[in-house]
């Protein structure tokens, strides 16, 4: 396998060749392990360790290494091992906020292309669930794609499509059954070679029986649906990297019983852009869009042009954002901030797309 089908590009071939250390060859992160990593070079793979520089400068998750990393590595080959002794900078990084009261990120995966929103066509169906990941997709920097899956337990597939498509304003919303092959081909487009996709869902939502569907064999344990509420069981219980055999990479990831935001300021902004367009509009520039006259986003509710649902969607997560500022320094998430724009900044100019 050669670098660019392992998603090697001129971004980081760049920062490669910054590294004055000799010795070190290019590999990325497939797996985490509990104290080591999985990583993948042209030769193969290895088990690990991150160096003791590494770990004594991390100030923070983000310094670690994460699934869709490239890395630096010092082998030891006979051994089946090897040492982690840089990590490159970043093209794209998908992230929330870690469960619980700690204010501080998790990261879900790195370096992905596009990422693949993957919800149940049953009772799982959450418009606002959508739009919650569709905020922190904006924010990585990833194109979103969104699946919603399981077509052979609804009765009106495409009703159901067009609901969510009025939400998620020109993002690409494909209907599939994967269970039954149904819709994978439009997948397939997403995963030419030196591409990676990651998948993001509630548990059950069939993120593993896709990729198996787009692999064409059984490369991830899936269970049946449970009787009584038409969910899948949770399978996935950690971040793997899988190479299809057409050349395409996926990310699996772990089912989210719930996903709390990490700061998503932009990706809001880009998810309720028909909101930002209406509050333009409003005789206030600080019009809290609830009674105040001349709002222009109350005036759009009552002509039929926005939900109310999503009005107060946009309200809780603007909220959510607020709360998770008061409990940050300012000053760290300041500097945090403008660190991953200028990576950003520079994959752009670069001319890679992001």
């Amino acid at each position: 396998m050669d670098l660019k089908t392992l998603g090697w590009n001129s971004f980081f071939k760049e920062h490669f060749a910054g590294i004055e250390e000799k010795g070190l060859v290019p590999a990325r992160v497939v797996e985490e392990m509990k104290g080591f990593h999985k990583v993948r070079d042209t030769q193969g793979e290895y088990l690990a360790e991150i160096s003791g520089k590494i770990r004594f400068q991390a100030e923070e998750r983000e310094d670690l290494p994460a699934v869709g990393d490239w890395v630096a590595i010092a082998l030891r080959a006979e051994e089946g091992r090897a040492r982690i002794q840089w990590i490159l900078p970043r093209r794209t990084k998908l992230s929330r906020k870690v469960a619980g009261k700690a204010q501080s990120e998790q990261i879900v995966a790195t370096n992905v292309d596009t990422v693949f929103l993957v919800s149940s066509l049953n009772r799982d169906l959450n418009a606002r669930r959508i739009e919650r990941y569709l905020a922190a997709v904006w924010e990585s920097g990833a194109r979103p794609v969104v699946l919603l899956n399981k077509a052979d337990l609804c009765d009106d597939a495409a009703a159901l499509a067009a609901e969510v498509e009025e939400v998620v304003l020109g993002v690409p919303v494909h209907v599939l059954s994967a269970s039954e092959g149904i819709g994978i081909p439009a997948v397939q487009k997403y995963l030419v070679e030196g591409e990676t996709a990651a998948f993001v869902g509630s548990s059950g939502v069939g993120k593993s029986t896709i990729i198996n569907a787009l692999a064409g064999e059984e490369m991830l344990r899936v269970q049946t649906v449970r009787e009584g509420d038409d969910r899948g069981k949770h399978t996935t219980t950690a971040r793997q990297m899988i190479f299809l055999p057409g050349g395409g990479i996926v990310i699996d990831t772990p089912g989210m019983r719930e996903l709390q935001l990490w700061e998503i300021d932009e990706g809001v902004q880009q998810t309720f852009e028909d909101i930002e367009a209406f509050a333009l509009e409003c005789k206030f520039r600080d019009c809290g869009h609830s009674g105040e006259p001349g709002c222009a986003v109350e005036a759009a509710i009552r002509g039929g042009e926005l939900q109310r649902e999503r009005l107060e969607n946009f309200k809780k997560l603007k909220a959510e954002l607020e709360f998770q500022a008061s409990k940050v320094d300012p000053k760290v998430a300041q500097e945090r901030k403008e660190r991953w724009l200028k990576i950003h900044k520079a994959a752009r100019k670069k001319g890679n797309r992001i």
